[in-house]
């Protein structure tokens, strides 16, 4: 992505993830906005959008943060929110094994305390061990855990799974969270 396809993007993930009222958007219950809408409001706001701009930021990001209703109407972040929204997703069984990216300075308290989701509404899991390192490099040195999805799920938690394959769940206790260093 270039540079002002990022920024377009940060400013997309700020008001469709944590503050629509920043522009006076409102999002439906579950976290859609109408683009027209959106690039209005924004404009209102000295954020110059064109729906061109838009639809290329979904098409390109590495990370399909947004999504498309089926008419091609209406965005969404696919997760992430920290406001309260309902995505609809139904509950799924995870893989046996999940990652998550964080790094060298937050390990101590996840081993106290076990994966929260902070000021967001969900504790994100990725399928793979590279992805997860991209996620926990963006803050610093990377470190992997390794979360046990599939104990989890059958000792009752619920996972869901995002329209961009990032999952979901309320949080992981350090009872099933593999450290680095630590056999599985």
């Amino acid at each position: 992505m270039t540079q002002d396809a990022i920024k377009v993007s940060k400013f997309l993930s700020l008001v469709l993830r944590h503050r629509p009222e920043a522009i006076g958007l409102e999002l439906d219950g579950n976290g859609w906005a109408d683009i027209g809408q959106l690039i209005e409001k924004a404009a209102a706001h000295g954020r110059s959008l064109t729906r061109e701009v838009v639809l290329h930021v979904v098409a390109t990001s590495d990370k399909q943060r947004f999504a498309l209703d089926a008419d091609g109407a209406r965005i969404r972040a696919n997760q992430g929110h920290s406001i309260d929204i309902d995505l609809a997703l139904e509950p799924c069984k995870p893989p046996a094994i999940l990652f998550h990216g964080t790094v060298v300075a937050s390990v101590a308290a996840i081993r106290a305390s076990g994966l929260e989701p902070r000021g967001r509404r969900h504790v994100h899991l990725s399928p793979d061990e590279a992805t997860a390192t991209r996620v926990g490099r963006r803050r610093g040195k990377p470190v992997v855990l390794r979360v046990h999805s599939g104990r989890m799920w059958a000792a009752g938690a619920e996972f869901l799974c995002a329209a961009n394959g990032v999952w979901l769940t309320l949080a992981v206790p350090p009872e099933f969270i593999v450290f680095p260093n630590e056999p599985a």
